[in-house]
C-alpha cells in the first residue's frame, strides 16, 4: 500500500465510488460479500487499492496545505516540481495560533516584529504525491489557498 487505508467514515462517503471500484471488475454486492466472508485477504488488497487510488486523485489536484500549530502557521502551495512555503511564527510565547483570538492577535500584528516571516521554496527530491502525502501526515490538511494567496500578495507588493 502506497498511503493509507480509507477510514470507515471515508469509505461511507465513497460508497458509490468504491461500487463503481468494484463493478470495473465484474465484482458485484453478491460477489463482493462472497469474497468479504470466504477470502478476507483479498476483500483487504481490494480496499487498499483503492484507498490508494482516490489518494492519488486528491494528491495530484492537491494545490494548497495549511498547518496550524500553537505558534507556527505553516502555508504551502504546491506546484508540479515544488513546494512553495510561508511560515508564520509567533515570537510571543503566549499567543496560541489554535484559538480565534490567537488568530485575530496575527491579523492585527501580521507585520511587525512580534510574527517572524519566512518564506521558501524546496524542490521535491521524491515522487510529488509522496512528499505531500507526508506533510498530510504530520498535520497538514488540503486548503483553498486563500491565506497563502493574501498573504503572498501583500508579500509581493
Amino acid at each position: 500500500m502506497k498511503y493509507t487505508r480509507l477510514t470507515k467514515e471515508q469509505f461511507e462517503e465513497l460508497t458509490s465510488e468504491f461500487i463503481n471500484f468494484l463493478a470495473t471488475q465484474s465484482i458485484d454486492k453478491a460477489e463482493w460479500d462472497k469474497i468479504k466472508q470466504e477470502q478476507p485477504h483479498i476483500a483487504e488488497q481490494e480496499l487498499d487499492v483503492f484507498s490508494d487510488l482516490i489518494w492519488e486523485g486528491v494528491l495530484t489536484r492537491a494545490e494548497y496545505l495549511e498547518h496550524f500549530s500553537r505558534n507556527h502557521i505553516f502555508l504551502f502551495r504546491l506546484s508540479e516540481a515544488s513546494v512553495h512555503s510561508i511560515v508564520l511564527k509567533s515570537m510571543v510565547a503566549e499567543i496560541d495560533f489554535l484559538t480565534k483570538e490567537g488568530l485575530q492577535w496575527l491579523s492585527d500584528h501580521m507585520f511587525t516584529d512580534e510574527i517572524e516571516m519566512k518564506i521558501g521554496k524546496k524542490e521535491f527530491t521524491e515522487e510529488r504525491n509522496a512528499s505531500v502525502f507526508e506533510l498530510i501526515k504530520q498535520g497538514a490538511f488540503l486548503s483553498d489557498g486563500q491565506l497563502y494567496q493574501q498573504i503572498d500578495k501583500i508579500i509581493q507588493s
